[in-house]
Order: structure tokens, then C-alpha cells, then sequence
């Protein structure tokens, strides 16, 4: 310490350990020197703290550092598990389900009884209803681990076709159901068409599984003052105002049939999908009807 302070006239923080008749006394030491004109020495102030508390800080800024580095390789190993889950997800379950569904498909074009007939629509609207179950579950997944949801939208498609094949699909599985469908879009939808058509699934599905026996659903779908709206109408009773703030909640089912056997995601990803569009999903609900509508822009430099 002492050559420091002669060649550059002053030391800050030295550690030093004094002896005690009691052990080790660990202090911090800072020494300047005031000289005159000439370069005589005329003073030497020390001063002396105590170091424990700072010692006991410095170990714990190094254990901090120590527990940051343990939880980044944590999260390396969390967000491995987590592509191995969506993996899992979207190879090991899709691809045996389309095997299924193309075996259906082809046993549909023979000829079938009554009864045989019966059976395979049945298969069909399973085999259509696990699809979208996994296609939810596996959207929720990245959302909750990070990935969140992705858009691959294209301005060269009409959206139209697109909208009356799901509604065709779901028609199909449900042939007891009315379904009236009303489209006139007439501009073209800056869009993800795979993840507007899952949304207005998700919603149609839920009228289905909601709606009054015997009354009609309505699916509109319209260009509307510079952007797009899809609606899905249904009959029967109004839904109660407690349930209306959780809709849109994940696994939030509220009263549903017993036979009616859901995760209680399909709202949940019908309204993030509205979001990455930069729309908005709302529900309005009567004795008259139950209305959900998503709104949004039909380009991206109209997004609020």
C-alpha cells in the first residue's frame, strides 16, 4: 500500500484483516497524502471501515451471478423440453390423425349401408374434432412457453372459399344442423387464411356444441367500412353476465352439455388469433341470440 500512495498520492479500498484478540477483523482501509508546494509531505490521512457487510454483499452479488447463470441453463433445457412438446404435438398426433382421416375419406367414396354410412360421419366428426382440439392445445402451448402465435398471411387469396370450406366441413359432421351462411367480402383480407379459417371453426364449433336444438346458425362473413367481419349466430339461452368475463378465458367451459367433452380453449385461441390479426372478438348475447364477431382491418396500415 505504502509505494502506491507515495507514487500516486492516495489508495482507495484496501482489504485488511486485523487481529483481535477475538480472530480476524475484517476492515477496508483509504489513504491520500497532502504535500506543499515543494513536495514535503505534510499529512497522511487514513481512514478505516468495517468490510464485513461489504464482504457479505460482494458474496452475495457472486451467488447472484452464479444463480443467473444456473437459470439461463435452465431455461436452455425448459425451452428444449418445450420445442420436444410442441414437436410432439404438431408430428407424433397430426400425422397418424391425417392417416385416419384420408382412410375415412376413401371409405366414404364405397359403397356403404345405412347404418355403415352412419358410422363413418361419426368417425369423421372425430377424427375433424381431435384436429382442432390439437391445433388449440398446441397454439396455447407456444403461447404459454414463449413461441406464441404465428401469422403466414397472403393478400393474393380470396378468404372467401376459404370460410366456406369450414363451414362445408363442419355442415358435414353436423348434417341435423342448419346452418345459413352469408358472405360478401369484396376487398381483399391481408390475412393468415389457415388461422382465420381455424378461428371461425373454433367459434362455429362452439355454436354447435351451444346452440338451441332446432334453431338455425347464421355465419356471416362481409367488408365493412374499410376492414372485415365474420360473425356466428346462434339460438338459445343467453349467457349469464359471470360467465361473459371469463369467455375468453383458457379452459374456461362454463355450463356445457354432459356430452360435450372440450378442453374449453377453442374462445381462448379464437380470440388470440383476433389479436395477432389486430382485430378484436366480441360477444354479445341476448334472449334473442348469441353473436361473437370478429372485427379487424383488411390491411396492415390500418391496424390501430
Amino acid at each position: 500500500m505504502i509505494p502506491l500512495l507515495r507514487m500516486q498520492g492516495f489508495v482507495t479500498e484496501i482489504a485488511v484483516d486485523l487481529m483481535t484478540a477475538t480472530g480476524k477483523f475484517p476492515v477496508f482501509v483509504s489513504a491520500n497524502e497532502r504535500r506543499d508546494a515543494e513536495e514535503n509531505l505534510e499529512l497522511t490521512r487514513l481512514v478505516v471501515f468495517q468490510a464485513e457487510q461489504r464482504r457479505t454483499f460482494e458474496q452475495s452479488l457472486v451467488r447472484s451471478r452464479d444463480d443467473a447463470y444456473q437459470g439461463l441453463a435452465d431455461e436452455r433445457a425448459t425451452s428444449a423440453l418445450r420445442e420436444q412438446f410442441i414437436a410432439v404435438l404438431g408430428h407424433d398426433l397430426r400425422n397418424p390423425l391425417a392417416s385416419i382421416d384420408a382412410g375415412l375419406r376413401m371409405a366414404s367414396k364405397e359403397p356403404l349401408s345405412p347404418k355403415q354410412t352412419r358410422l363413418v360421419g361419426l368417425m369423421q366428426a372425430s377424427s375433424l374434432r381431435m384436429s382442432g382440439l390439437i391445433d388449440n392445445v398446441l397454439d396455447f402451448a407456444r403461447g404459454q412457453l414463449g413461441g406464441g402465435l404465428t401469422l403466414a398471411r397472403d393478400l393474393s387469396k380470396p378468404l372467401e372459399p376459404t370460410l366456406r370450406q369450414v363451414v362445408a366441413e363442419l355442415q358435414a359432421t353436423h348434417p341435423d344442423v342448419e346452418i345459413v351462411e352469408e358472405f360478401s367480402i369484396h376487398a381483399a383480407v391481408d390475412c393468415d387464411h389457415s388461422r382465420i379459417a381455424q378461428l371461425l371453426s373454433n367459434l362455429l364449433g362452439n355454436a354447435l356444441t351451444h346452440g338451441a336444438i332446432g334453431k338455425p346458425i347464421r355465419v356471416e362473413a362481409a367488408s365493412v367500412n374499410e376492414g372485415l367481419e365474420i360473425s356466428v349466430a346462434n339460438g338459445g339461452d343467453p349467457i349469464p353476465a359471470a360467465a361473459m368475463e371469463r369467455l375468453f378465458q383458457p379452459f374456461f367451459r362454463g355450463d356445457v352439455r354432459h356430452s360435450a367433452n372440450g378442453l374449453g380453449l377453442g374462445l381462448h385461441i379464437a380470440s388470440e388469433i383476433a389479436k395477432a390479426h389486430g382485430g378484436t372478438l366480441t360477444v354479445a348475447s341476448s334472449e334473442a341470440e348469441t353473436r361473437f364477431t370478429f372485427r379487424m382491418p383488411t390491411q396492415p396500415d390500418q391496424v390501430p
